[in-house]
C-alpha cells in the first residue's frame, strides 16, 4: 500500500510524475486551485490587515474529498505543484486543506524545473518547506487584482453598461492597444520618393542590381514632392555610373539566447501564427511528459521563467552535442551567457529541452504537428545560443551619377550585401528561420541581393532609372506577439500571465483578433477612455509596473506583502473617491417620486435575458432608499426616474408639471418622437392572436410590454419582429395587400430558375417519410415542402440555403419523382443512397 502522498496539479503530470517513482507513492492531481476568494463577495478584510476569506473553489468539493481521504491513509505528503508563485500558492492551499485532519504528519514541498527521472528522485530525495515569501506575493498579488476588479468594475456598469470588468494589469494592457490606435487615427501620412537605378557590369558577370539614391550634394537624399522626383529623375538619366567607393568589413551576429516565456509566445506567434494562449497550452504538454515508448517523460523544463540561467549540466551537454555533431569551430571556448532582468527569478531556468540529446527528429513521431514545431523552436533556440557567432563580409558600394559639368548637383547611389563567411549559430537553424511578415509592419529596408565583384572607377550600365512614390506609416497595431513584447518591456505582468492578459481582453470583447492583428473594439475605446479619464494614475503604465516590483520585493522578502498593500490602499480610495459622483438633487427626486404617486397602470415587466424591468418595482425601490437615508440617490436614479414620469405622463397632468418643474422638460419632446413606430405597433396585432411556437410567443409578448410602456424597439428588434411576420405570412390575411403598412416590402429577389421545378416535382410525391423528433425540435419532410412552396409562391425565390434544401429533400424523394435523372443533371442534384434518416426541419 502506498505509504506518501504526492499532490501535483494536473492529470497528465500525475501520470508522468506516478510512473517515475516507486510504489510506496500515491500521486494525485489538484486539478488547479482548491481555494480562491469568493465570486460575489469582496473576501478581503481591509480592517483586519487585508485578511483574505478563502472558500473552496467551484466544483473543487470531490478533489478535496479525495486528497483528505488520501492523506489519512499516508504517513507524509509531498506537494508537488510548479516552481512559481501560483505553484507556491495552490501548495500552500492544499497544506491549509489537509493539515487540520492529518496533525501529526509531516509536509513536504517539492520542486522540480523538469520532469525527467533523475531530476524528479533529485527533488524527492532533499524535500523542502512551502516558501511562505512566495505565498505571501501570490495572495498580495491576487488581493489587489480583486480591490482593482471588484471597486472599479462597478463604475463602468453605471456609466457604461453592466457586465464590463476593469482589472489592475488588464486594463493597462487595453490602455497600450488603445493608445496605439488613438495614434494611429491621429496620423496624417506625407509622401516621399525613393529614387534608384537597375544597374550592371559592362562586362560579366552581368547579373543586375540594384542602386538606391542616397546623398544629394553630400545631404542625405530626402525627396518630398513629385516635382523635385521628377526633375532628379531627368537630371539623372543624362549622366553615367560610376564606382566611387568599394568597402568591405566583417561583421558578426550573435546568437539569440535560449527561449523565456515572452519570447517563446513572440517567436511561435511570428513563425507559425501560434497564440499566446496556444504556445502555453502545448509547451505544458511537452514540459509535463510525452510517452516516448518507455513510459511518459518531460521533454522540456519548465515554461513559464523570466531568467536565461542555464544548468551547469545542461550547458555542458548542449556544449559535448555542438562539437560532436557540428564540430570544435562551432563551440565557442566559455559558455555563452545572458542577462537576465534584475528581478528574475534565477533559481529559474531559460525553457530548453530536458535532454538535449533527444533532437526534435528522433522524437517527430511522438509528438503531432504544432508540438513538433514548438519542440524544434526551443532545441534550436538553446542549441544555437550556445553556438559561436555568425560571420559575414558585408559589402557597400557608392556609385557616383557623373555630373556633366563643375558646379552641378553631385549625386551619389548606394548597395549593400552580405556574404556569409562562416555560418555560427545559423548552422543548427538550418535555412535560418524566417518569421512570418509581423502584421502591420513596413520597412524600406534595401532588399537583400548579391553583389558582383566591382572595383573603384568601374563603369555600370543603368538598364533602368527607379522612382517610387511612398508614403510615410502609422505606427502598426499590435499584434499578440508585439503586444507580449511590449507589456514585458514596460514590466507589466509576469510570465505566468501574459497569455491570460491578451485572452481576458478578446474574451471581453475589447479587442478584436484579426489576422493575429489586435484592434481595440468601440467598447474598449469607450471603456479605455472612461478609465484613463477617471483613474489615470492607477491604470497608469509606471504606476502598474511599480507595483510588478514591489511584489517581487516581497518574495524576495524585502518588504511586507500586508504594508505593500496597506500603502496601496490609502492612495486608491483616495482615487475612487474622486471618481464618485455629486448626489441627485434630492428636491428634484422627491418631486418626481410624489408626482409618480398618481400612476394607477403600470407597464408590465419586461425580460431582457435574465433580467426582469419593472417600471413600478423601480419606483418603489428608490422611493425606499430616499426614505431610509442610508444611501443617496445617483444623479443616474434621477435621470431614470425622470424618463418614466415621461413615460406615464398620459396619467397624470402633475407628471409633466414635475418635469419641467426639476429641468427635464426636454424628456416630454423626446418622448413624443419616441413612441414605437406605427408599423411595430401593427405587426405586434396582426401577430395577436395567431399560433406561434412558444419562442416565439415568449419574444412577442416581451415585444409588446415594451410597446405598452412606450418604449421604441430597437432596429434590431424590429428586423426580429420583420422575421417573425414573414414566417408566419401564410397565416395572416391579405398579407401581400398588407406589406406595405406594416414596412416588410423587399427588394426584388434574384432570379430563381431551380426552385420552380423543384417543387413542382415534390408536389407529385404521395408518401412522405414520417416526421422525426429530436429533442425539442420535429423535422417533418412534408410541412418543410409545404412551407417552402408557400415562401415561393409569394416571393418567386428562395434564399441560397433554402435551394440547397430543397435539392436534398428532391433527391431524397427521387424515386417517387417522373424524369429524376434529368432533373439531377439539370439542377446538379447529389445523387446519395436514398434513406429517411435526415428528414427536414
Amino acid at each position: 500500500m502506498p505509504k506518501k502522498l504526492v499532490v501535483v496539479e494536473s492529470p497528465a503530470k500525475a501520470k508522468t510524475v506516478n510512473k517515475m517513482l516507486g510504489a510506496e507513492y500515491l500521486v494525485r492531481a489538484s486539478l488547479g486551485h482548491v481555494r480562491d476568494l469568493p465570486e460575489r463577495t469582496l473576501g478581503v478584510d481591509v480592517q483586519k490587515n487585508f485578511e483574505p476569506v478563502y472558500v473552496m473553489a467551484k466544483g473543487k468539493k470531490k478533489v478535496i474529498d479525495e486528497l483528505r481521504r488520501a492523506a489519512r491513509d499516508c504517513e507524509a505528503v509531498y506537494l508537488a505543484p510548479d516552481p512559481d508563485r501560483e505553484g507556491e500558492a495552490i501548495a500552500w492551499h492544499i497544506e491549509e486543506l489537509l493539515k487540520p485532519g492529518n496533525p501529526n504528519k509531516p509536509f513536504y514541498r517539492v520542486q522540480y524545473n523538469e520532469i525527467t527521472p533523475a531530476a524528479v528522485r533529485r527533488a524527492f530525495e532533499r524535500p523542502g518547506a512551502i516558501d511562505s515569501r512566495r505565498v505571501n506575493a501570490q495572495q498580495a498579488r491576487r488581493i489587489l487584482d480583486r480591490l482593482v476588479g471588484y471597486m472599479v468594475s462597478p463604475m463602468l456598469w453605471r456609466k457604461i453598461r453592466r457586465g464590463l470588468s476593469a482589472g489592475r494589469v488588464q486594463s493597462v494592457a487595453l490602455r497600450l492597444v488603445c493608445e496605439r490606435e488613438e495614434e494611429i487615427r491621429r496620423f496624417v501620412p506625407e509622401a516621399y520618393w525613393i529614387l534608384g537605378a537597375k544597374a550592371r557590369k559592362l562586362v560579366a558577370p552581368l547579373n543586375p542590381f540594384t542602386l538606391r539614391l542616397m546623398r544629394i550634394d553630400d545631404e542625405k537624399a530626402n525627396i518630398r514632392s513629385a516635382e523635385d522626383a521628377e526633375r532628379i529623375r531627368k537630371e539623372l538619366e543624362s549622366r553615367r555610373l560610376r564606382v566611387a567607393e568599394v568597402a568591405v568589413r566583417e561583421v558578426t551576429r550573435r546568437p539569440l539566447p535560449p527561449l523565456i516565456t515572452s519570447s517563446l509566445q513572440q517567436a511561435a506567434s511570428s513563425l507559425y501564427g501560434f497564440a499566446p494562449k496556444r504556445t502555453m497550452a502545448l509547451a505544458q504538454k511537452l514540459y509535463e511528459g510525452v510517452d516516448l515508448g518507455e513510459g511518459p517523460v518531460g521533454l522540456i523544463t519548465y515554461m513559464r521563467t523570466d531568467s536565461f540561467n542555464i544548468a551547469a549540466e545542461a550547458l555542458d551537454a548542449c556544449r559535448t552535442l555542438i562539437r560532436k555533431s557540428f564540430g570544435p569551430e562551432y563551440c565557442p571556448e566559455r559558455p555563452n551567457v545572458y542577462r537576465s532582468r534584475d528581478l528574475a527569478q534565477e533559481a529559474h531556468e531559460a525553457i530548453r529541452p530536458t535532454d538535449v540529446r533527444r533532437t526534435p527528429e528522433s522524437v517527430a513521431s511522438h509528438l503531432d504537428p504544432s508540438e513538433l514545431k514548438l519542440y524544434r523552436l526551443i532545441w534550436q533556440r538553446f542549441v544555437a545560443s550556445q553556438m559561436t557567432p555568425a560571420r559575414f563580409d558585408q559589402r557597400t558600394v557608392k556609385v557616383d551619377a557623373v555630373a556633366p559639368a563643375a558646379g552641378a548637383t553631385r549625386y551619389q547611389l548606394q548597395a549593400s550585401a552580405s556574404d556569409l563567411k562562416f555560418p555560427g549559430h545559423l548552422k543548427v537553424m538550418g535555412a535560418e528561420l524566417k518569421p512570418k511578415t509581423e502584421p502591420g509592419s513596413k520597412t524600406d529596408a534595401e532588399p537583400e541581393q548579391r553583389l558582383p565583384p566591382l572595383a573603384v572607377g568601374e563603369d555600370l550600365e543603368c538598364l533602368e532609372w527607379l522612382s517610387e512614390r511612398k508614403e510615410t506609416q502609422p505606427p502598426p497595431r499590435y499584434s499578440e506577439a508585439s503586444l507580449v513584447k511590449a507589456l514585458e518591456g514596460n514590466g507589466i505582468g509576469r510570465p505566468s500571465t501574459y497569455a491570460q492578459i491578451i485572452a481576458t481582453l478578446e474574451q471581453r470583447r475589447y479587442v478584436s483578433n484579426e489576422k493575429r492583428v489586435l484592434t481595440p473594439t468601440e467598447l474598449g475605446m469607450q471603456v479605455n477612455a472612461l478609465l484613463v479619464a477617471s483613474l489615470d494614475a492607477l491604470f497608469n503604465v509606471a504606476f502598474t509596473a511599480a507595483m510588478e516590483e514591489r511584489l517581487d520585493l516581497v518574495e524576495q522578502g524585502k518588504i511586507e506583502w500586508t504594508r505593500m498593500l496597506e500603502d496601496f490602499y490609502k492612495q486608491f480610495q483616495e482615487w475612487m473617491k474622486a471618481t464618485q459622483d455629486s448626489p441627485a438633487d434630492a428636491g428634484a427626486v422627491g418631486r418626481l417620486l410624489q408626482a409618480l404617486g398618481a400612476v394607477r397602470e403600470w407597464a408590465p415587466p419586461v425580460r431582457s435575458g435574465k433580467r426582469v424591468f419593472s417600471d413600478e418595482k423601480f419606483v418603489e425601490s428608490v422611493r425606499r432608499q430616499a426614505a431610509d437615508g442610508k444611501r443617496q440617490i445617483s444623479p443616474r436614479q434621477l435621470a431614470a426616474l425622470a424618463r418614466i414620469a415621461a413615460r406615464y405622463r398620459a396619467q397624470s397632468p402633475a407628471l409633466e408639471a414635475a418635469l419641467r418643474e426639476t429641468g427635464f422638460g426636454a424628456l416630454l419632446d423626446e418622448a413624443a418622437e419616441t413612441q414605437p413606430r406605427e408599423s411595430s405597433l401593427k405587426r405586434l396585432a396582426v401577430l395577436k392572436d395567431l399560433p406561434l411556437g412558444e419562442r416565439a410567443r415568449s419574444f412577442v409578448d416581451s415585444l409588446q410590454a415594451r410597446a405598452d410602456a412606450g418604449r421604441p424597439l430597437t432596429p434590431a428588434q424590429q428586423q426580429a419582429l420583420g422575421r417573425v411576420v414573414l414566417s408566419h405570412a401564410a397565416q395572416i390575411p391579405d398579407f401581400d395587400a398588407r406589406r406595405a403598412e406594416l414596412e416588410l416590402e423587399q427588394p426584388a429577389p434574384a432570379e430563381d430558375r431551380e426552385s420552380g421545378p423543384l417543387l413542382e416535382a415534390l408536389a407529385g410525391v404521395r408518401q412522405w417519410h414520417a416526421p422525426v423528433t429530436r429533442g425539442r425540435r420535429v423535422f417533418d419532410d412534408k410541412a418543410f415542402f409545404e412551407s417552402l412552396a408557400e415562401q415561393y409562391r409569394r416571393r418567386r425565390s428562395l434564399s441560397d440555403r433554402q435551394r440547397a434544401a430543397l435539392k436534398k429533400l428532391t433527391a431524397r424523394y427521387r424515386a417517387q419523382i417522373p424524369h429524376f435523372d434529368r432533373l439531377a443533371e439539370q439542377y446538379g442534384l447529389a445523387l446519395k443512397p436514398e434513406a429517411p434518416a435526415e428528414p427536414a426541419e
